[in-house]
């Protein structure tokens, strides 16, 4: 399979910036978050394109760094800052935004492709996290026409963080650190190189943090405002 070098990044750049938008559009957070964010991918893609992350011989891992403080970040925003963001986000977009999770995986299969990432982590591997992308605007549709509660769209935010867990484990385990358990055959290097890197540092953290804002509001029973729905 040929792969023009130049249409795979500047896919993954829009799959970015499509995340960011709806992101943006989903959450009412303050400027300062934003403006984290926004130093946050430059410097991301810097230390990727110095090669810092294909340094897999440290423990902990460099590629720690990549996921560690938006994890950090985002436990931080659902302790302290809870109520203002269940309160002022859109349980609409924070559904949909998920759809692109449909060209991520697209990428993904490119990647492997070229040889740049296993197979386990693709959807012809042990990845179905495509469907989650796939059933995004489908539960919001039955959601929005009353055929779904706040149960069963919890209940799907819930399974598809099990099927993001999923990839995130593999990903991982299959990385070529001291910690790799799979694919020693073709390790997972794409995403420790720019501009794919922003997949772990950006586009999954913003896909988990949806789920977990979505899941709080949800449990919560906050989710009858105007923009909760259009």
């Amino acid at each position: 399979m040929n792969i023009n070098p130049l249409i795979l990044p500047a896919l993954f750049a829009a799959i970015v910036i499509a995340t960011w938008l709806m992101l943006y559009r989903a959450i009412s957070a303050p400027k300062l978050h934003w403006l984290l964010l926004l130093g946050w991918m430059p410097l991301q893609m810097l230390l990727s394109a110095n090669g810092f992350y294909l340094d897999t011989t440290s423990l902990p891992p460099h590629f720690a760094l990549a996921m560690g403080p938006p994890v950090i970040f985002i436990t931080y925003l659902a302790v302290f800052r809870r109520k203002m963001l269940v309160e002022t986000s859109s349980l609409k977009h924070l559904t949909l935004l998920h759809t692109i999770r449909i060209a991520v995986e697209l990428v993904l299969f490119c990647l492997f492709q070229m040889g740049e990432i296993p197979k386990l982590m693709t959807f012809e591997g042990s990845n179905p996290d495509i469907l989650s992308g796939i059933t995004a605007p489908l539960i919001w549709l039955a959601y929005q026409k009353g055929l779904v509660g706040n149960r069963g769209l919890l209940v799907w935010n819930i399974v598809c963080v099990g099927l993001l867990l999923n990839i995130v484990v593999s990903a991982i385990l299959s990385a070529p650190t001291p910690l790799q358990q799979f694919a020693f055959d073709q390790p997972n290097v794409g995403i420790l190189k720019a501009p794919y890197v922003l997949l772990p540092a950006f586009i999954v953290p913003a896909v988990l943090f949806s789920h977990v804002l979505a899941i709080l509001k949800l449990s919560s029973g906050v989710v009858t405002s105007l923009r909760d729905l259009r």
